[in-house]
């Protein structure tokens, strides 16, 4: 008999799910989570129009059912999703890490696990890989996945494909401020 479902889960019709993380990723996140009915916040480093700012998280999570991060790992971020983020969560939310491992502080993680008030979804975990002995692979309530997203074909080239499109703007952009006299 096939296994579902590691916890209980819910449509995402009418849930309420903030999204940490207002780049490409986060956006590509709510434009996908938009069409199942789930009402979604934005949260970025800075407010801008419809997204709210870092700053604002502890107002924010109270009356969230999923919180998603997708954060990249610059140092203001490590740790981010700590005890006090997660005690702000409401019970039986969801925290999905889609970002950087280190951005959830994985001892608060277990404790809110351990004590069956959050569940879990995490495609990064810190560490990572999690060692076979890890407690993460004995908690009920979370799912782990392998991080497959750079395992999937073609994921190099369209790498390279970004990055050689990032280095030819940044190196039109600066020669576009040099003096003519200076090529």
């Amino acid at each position: 008999m096939w296994a579902h479902r590691k916890f209980n889960a819910e449509t995402l019709a009418g849930r309420r799910v903030l999204i940490v993380g207002a780049g490409n990723i986060g956006k590509a996140t709510a434009a996908k989570l938009a069409p199942f009915g789930a009402h979604v916040t934005l949260v970025g480093r800075t407010a801008r129009e419809g997204v709210h700012a870092t700053s604002e998280l502890a107002d924010l999570l109270p009356g969230r059912q999923v919180v998603v991060v997708v954060t990249p790992l610059p140092e203001v971020t490590k740790g981010l999703v700590n005890r006090d983020f997660l005690a702000r969560m409401d019970s039986g939310a969801l925290l999905v890490n889609a970002g950087r491992g280190q951005v959830v502080d994985t001892n608060a993680l277990l404790f809110e696990l351990q004590h069956r008030r959050l569940i879990a979804a995490l495609d990064v975990t810190d560490p990572e890989p999690v060692p076979a002995e890890h407690p993460l692979w004995r908690q009920l309530g979370v799912t782990i996945s392998p991080h497959p997203a750079r395992t999937v074909p073609g994921t190099n080239d369209l790498c390279y494909s970004v990055a050689a499109a990032r280095i030819k703007a940044f190196a039109l952009s600066h020669l576009s401020r040099r003096s003519p006299d200076a090529l």
